[in-house]
């Protein structure tokens, strides 16, 4: 097993730790495993290319240890009031998407590569992420609305929606070739 790939795995296994720090109340813990989890996400890609690591385990699992990492993230944020669902079913579904038209693309013998709006929005995602677990929200008493799960949410869904929009319009000729 590679190192790209070890490395990968334990961005899935922090996963667990980081949603039990958040559920026993150790929300700053849980921004540390957070961080380190996201960073993983980018050593990883860094070896796996420039080492010669990449491997068919780290094309599948890569993708989706960062998927359900935000996801997992997205979840607690909707579960405790501080992201609507709406906007976690934005990502949901851009997601599915996107992974429909990869697969159409494979049947085609067709790889399609991550794209840059992509990773600016897996980017900004997990910076929007860390800053709503860093600052919490207003107590309930405060009249102040909670700014910074606000803006992070409508960061997280207009470059999910930008991406997604630029993904399916870069690729369209995937759907023209699938009749």
């Amino acid at each position: 097993m590679t190192t790209a790939n070890k490395l990968t795995l334990l961005r899935m296994a922090l996963i667990p730790v980081f949603l039990g720090l958040l559920y026993t109340g150790h929300g700053y813990w849980a921004l540390g495993v957070f961080i380190a989890a996201s960073l993983t996400d980018t050593l990883d890609g860094y070896i796996a290319r420039h080492y010669d690591q990449i491997t068919d385990f780290g094309k599948f699992m890569d993708p989706l240890a960062d998927k359900v990492l935000v996801m997992a993230a997205m979840c607690w944020f909707v579960e405790i009031g501080r992201m609507p669902g709406w906007a976690l079913a934005v990502v949901l579904l851009r997601e599915f998407a996107v992974s429909g038209m990869r697969l159409v693309a494979v049947e085609q013998g067709r790889v399609i590569a991550a794209g840059w709006s992509g990773k600016v929005k897996t980017a900004a995602t997990m910076v929007c992420l860390c800053a709503m677990l860093a600052l919490p929200a207003p107590r309930p008493w405060d009249s102040a609305p909670d700014f910074v799960a606000r803006i992070g949410t409508i960061v997280i869904v207009v470059t999910t929606l930008y991406s997604g929009v630029e993904y399916f319009i870069r690729n369209r000729d995937v759907f023209q070739a699938a009749k």
